[in-house]
């Protein structure tokens, strides 16, 4: 049996909001009964996206930061995007330690560590139109289930 689930959750681009993304995203692939490392991988890429985008993308502004994802099966694909500045060089931007705010002690990790904990990653941006981080996980643990 094919199970299939989506939601989009818009929230404002507050660094606090970071921690309620996680939260929101964590409680959607519960039902797939993830491995606390597969529940905590999902968490830290969808923590890293959203950061991205109040820290990167809105520069301290105000914007909107929307969230969208569905699950198939054992699957969960995640959409972050933000209407904020976008990236200009994104191969650059997800070179591993490189950051754009050094004076604000940023890793430059975050597209590595998303690359690292989903199986996917894809990155879509235009400069002055924002960005949209698209990732996908299976669950693993979510396979014996059906």
């Amino acid at each position: 049996m094919m199970r299939k689930n989506e939601f989009t959750f818009i929230f404002d681009s507050n660094s606090e909001n970071e921690s309620l993304a996680r939260t929101v995203i964590a409680a959607f692939i519960a039902r797939l009964d993830p491995t606390l490392e597969e529940l905590a991988d999902v968490k830290t890429a969808v923590s890293e996206a959203v950061t991205n985008a109040i820290i990167h993308g809105y520069e301290g502004a105000d914007g909107k930061i929307t969230i969208h994802s569905r699950m198939e099966d054992n699957t969960v694909w995640i959409e972050i995007s933000d209407k904020g500045v976008g990236i200009s060089d994104i191969d650059k931007a997800m070179e591993p330690l490189y950051t754009t705010k050094p004076e604000m002690e940023r890793s430059g990790m975050g597209f590595a560590f998303m690359e690292a904990f989903m199986d996917d990653l894809n990155v879509i941006s235009e400069e002055g139109k924002g960005t949209t981080v698209k990732m996908r996980k299976t669950i693993y643990s979510a396979i014996n289930m059906s």
